[in-house]
């Protein structure tokens, strides 16, 4: 047997289950976000015609599920809205989306959701899945993650925890990480304002805070 590459491959797999547990928005196997995807992407979802695609980007970004929803059904009924969802999901802040919201998954039901509004407030995404996977499979569990995100605490996320905002990039995880430590959310939004526009900064604030 090789010895180091036994270790390496352990060392690897430490790193990436640590990446796992840290992480605070969802793992997504394929589910587009509305608000960082290109319109070739935006264009392989059910039901969105160049027009829609077209109007997704110029709109974006997209603060709640709900803005988008009402941007969607404006053109699309209640099937192929679900059909979108499948595809493309605009990621739940699991402390503050409303229960109407959080019906907007696919495949939620009202059991379900009182599950989710029950631990709230989550403190880091782990706590998700372990509360949430007393009640689904490993499976399931994978599935509904994809959908939902817990806030980074600016002054205290890892690389990997920033990272995991959809869009970021080494750069900006530089420039998160620079202004430490932040006072308030209005400094994130002038520091940050320095680097990307007004809407890029609206897209990032979504998922932090500062404590």
């Amino acid at each position: 047997m090789n010895h180091r590459k036994t270790f390496i491959s352990l060392a690897v797999g430490t790193t990436l289950a640590a990446q796992i547990l840290l992480s605070q928005v969802g793992r997504r196997s394929g589910l587009i976000e509305p608000n960082t995807a290109t319109e070739k992407e935006l264009a392989v979802v059910p039901h969105l015609d160049e027009a829609l695609v077209k109007g997704i980007v110029e709109r974006r970004p997209f603060l709640t599920n709900t803005d988008l929803h009402a941007f969607l059904q404006s053109s699309l009924d209640s099937s192929q809205l679900a059909n979108v969802y499948r595809a493309m999901f605009l990621s739940l802040n699991l402390n503050t989306s409303s229960r109407d919201e959080i019906l907007m998954i696919p495949g939620m039901g009202r059991r379900m959701v009182r599950e989710f509004l029950e631990y709230r407030p989550y403190k880091a995404l782990a706590q998700f899945r372990k509360e949430i996977g007393k009640y689904v499979d490993e499976k399931e569990l994978a599935r509904l993650e994809q959908f939902v995100f817990v806030p980074i605490n600016l002054n205290k996320a890892s690389d990997e925890d920033i990272l995991s905002i959809p869009g970021m990039g080494p750069r900006m995880l530089r420039e998160f990480k620079e202004y430490r430590p932040y006072k308030n959310i209005e400094q994130f939004r002038k520091e940050i304002g320095k680097y990307v526009s007004p809407k890029e900064v609206s897209h990032y604030e979504r998922y932090v805070t500062v404590e």
